[in-house]
């Protein structure tokens, strides 16, 4: 049983809706804001964010184990032997997918911290970006898979991911988007949208667990309960939303985005 040191309520709704919300194109910066408001609870902060994004790369790194498998042992061969194959070929596609977010990490990432951690920035981050990937669902052919993908659309998606630093644009939104417009069928598009979450998520969560582990004060306790109920609601998240989107289209998400940064406008206001 887990020592009375935190608030077990906050911690389970927080993180189930980090498990919910990280990897459905919706903005989980978007949905934190809901409970904070009502309970009235203050910010997290980031070492509870990184607490709840570690748990859902556990889900991920879980969920896709064969594929990372398949991914490590094309490149090896690949390095050792020359053998190229596809499982090498969407490795190096990833890698060159990460590097402009690694970048934009390292340049802005105390710019956003300080200050786009608002409410009306994501306000208008929710709707616009979900508004542009109801465009790409609607325009984009849709007739790629990730075996004809070519470097430009691994580029373009990296440099799409770079908007993600911004609260409230949604990581798996903006790259889904990306893919879209670069005509990857709706579940490819998922699907590289969640193995690049890999790199990204693991990087930005390891430089803080390791400004964690020379800190004091932090509960532990807490940050290992809510990383693994965000673990166990981040893997039924990607395992049925894979299923789902195969079948319908991405416009219900559209639709919840606009509608939620609409009440958010209603409960925040122009903030003018």
């Amino acid at each position: 049983m887990f020592a009375a040191d935190f608030d077990v309520f906050r911690a389970t709704v927080l993180a189930l809706i980090q498990g919910l919300t990280e990897f459905l194109p919706v903005s989980s910066s978007a949905h934190l804001i809901l409970p904070s408001e009502l309970f009235g609870w203050e910010d997290q902060g980031l070492s509870f964010d990184m607490a709840l994004h570690l748990g859902s790369l556990i889900a991920v790194l879980v969920y896709f184990r064969k594929d990372l498998l398949t991914i490590a042992g094309g490149i090896i061969r690949q390095i050792g032997q020359k053998q190229h194959s596809e499982g090498s070929r969407l490795g190096w596609h990833l890698v060159l997918a990460t590097i402009p977010a690694m970048v934009a990490g390292l340049l802005f990432e105390h710019a956003v911290e300080t200050r786009l951690r608002s409410v009306h920035v994501i306000i208008i981050t929710t709707i616009v970006y979900g508004i542009l990937l109801g465009v790409a669902d609607r325009m984009a052919l849709q007739t790629r898979s990730l075996q004809q993908m070519t470097w430009r659309t691994s580029l373009v998606i990296g440099l799409a991911q770079m908007l993600a630093i911004i609260p409230g644009t949604s990581r798996s939104g903006i790259t889904m988007t990306a893919a879209l417009f670069s005509n990857l069928t709706r579940a490819e598009a998922a699907r590289f949208s969640f193995l690049l979450s890999i790199p990204t998520i693991g990087g930005a969560a390891l430089l803080k667990m390791i400004e964690l582990m020379r800190s004091h004060g932090v509960n532990w306790h807490e940050l290992i309960y809510a990383m693994t109920v965000a673990a166990i609601t981040a893997y039924l998240c990607i395992h049925y939303f894979l299923k789902l989107i195969a079948n319908i289209s991405f416009i219900p998400f559209v639709v919840y985005r606009v509608v939620l940064g609409l009440v958010l406008l209603l409960m925040f206001g122009f903030g003018v």
